[in-house]
């Protein structure tokens, strides 16, 4: 029978292969995420508290002749920019590893202990060793949050079982709680600590040089790797421990690597910035609409969606408050509040 070419024309078109669309979606995704990226990065060094005409922010990026706008923008907008980068994927990417980690779609880098270690360090540097400056916190909150992941790995693998995603999760949440009551008494004994530990612990772009970029950079460009290299063994792990076991994973070799990314990149950010909530908590789920449950596009694009979402708070913070600002851990916390409840009651959660 000859087909006419009326009969050709109704034919139904048939629909691009599921895969086929699901990777376009991903592309599309990425893609729109690096150019917000890049929009979030010429904001962030364009705006602040003091008014650049763009003229001058142009200058001072490829001719500066030294006045002040140039000053400005190099010596405090630039170096402040990078490290929200950083910060940024770092956070990022630490929620989404933690939260496949766990198993836990509430997890974030502070279910570790990793904020309250980082925390407690810098009450002791600045108590019992007199620390003050930006530069000594830095590396006292690494310390904390590097000794409270190896506590929480250590207590939570004591059991025969090993380290499961609730036995981590139980001995993060503990040894939290024993921090915070132990920072609690030491900032109600020492007024002085109270007033220098409130500066870091607000969570805060502000004040930070390219010297504290750099001191974390290293920490954090292994994080990364660590985390990217991951992404094969937890969508085998995703399936569940023994699936992951048959398929010729390493449970405890992966859940190793993931603490030790999560330390790193949590870690280093905490030490730089402070502690800042909600990036990792809220950014996975969001990028979740696009990449789906596969964590070799998920961290990726949590990365570049935590670099976003940072960036914009920090420069939301400078122009709402003018002349002064809002530290962008507060700006992150009136609108992260809001937005998972808002999250969280339009959609269901993707599984984890």
């Amino acid at each position: 029978m000859t087909v006419g070419p009326a009969q050709v024309a109704e034919a139904p078109r048939r629909p691009p292969p599921k895969g086929r669309t699901l990777r376009t979606r991903r592309l599309t995704g990425l893609t729109l995420l690096a150019v917000l990226l890049v929009l979030a990065v010429f904001a962030s060094i364009a705006l602040g508290t003091k008014v650049i005409p763009f003229a001058n922010v142009w200058s001072a990026l490829w001719s500066p002749t030294g006045t002040e706008d140039d000053i400005v923008i190099r010596s405090l907008r630039i170096p402040r920019t990078v490290l929200g980068i950083l910060v940024g994927i770092a956070l990022g990417l630490a929620g989404a590893l933690i939260q496949g980690h766990t198993r836990n779609p509430l997890a974030d880098p502070g279910l570790l202990g990793v904020n309250m270690g980082a925390s407690f360090f810098v009450v002791v540097g600045i108590y019992v060793f007199g620390v003050t400056t930006l530069f000594g916190y830095v590396w006292f909150a690494f310390a904390g949050a590097m000794a409270a992941s190896v506590a929480v790995f250590l207590l939570g693998s004591a059991g025969r079982g090993g380290a499961t995603p609730v036995t981590l999760a139980l001995a993060g949440a503990a040894l939290s709680f024993l921090l915070s009551g132990l920072v609690s008494a030491i900032i109600l004994i020492d007024t002085d600590t109270l007033d220098a530990y409130r500066f870091w612990n607000v969570g805060s772009l502000a004040g930070r040089d390219a010297a504290v970029a750099g001191q974390v950079a290293p920490f954090l460009v292994v994080g990364v790797l660590l985390a990217l290299a991951s992404a094969p063994a937890l969508n085998a792990l995703s399936l569940g421990e023994d699936v992951a076991r048959s398929l010729g994973q390493n449970v405890r070799r992966t859940r190793t690597l993931g603490i030790v990314a999560i330390t790193l990149l949590a870690g280093g950010a905490t030490a730089a910035c402070g502690p800042i909530g909600f990036v990792g908590l809220v950014v996975p789920h969001v990028v979740r609409a696009f990449t789906g449950p596969d964590y070799r596009w998920l961290l990726p694009a949590s990365g570049l969606m935590g670099a976003v979402l940072l960036l914009t708070a920090d420069v939301v913070g400078r122009l709402v408050a003018r002349p002064g600002e809002l530290q962008v851990g507060i700006v992150l916390a009136l609108v992260g509040a809001p937005f998972f409840i808002a999250l969280v009651r339009r959609r269901k959660m993707v599984a984890i």
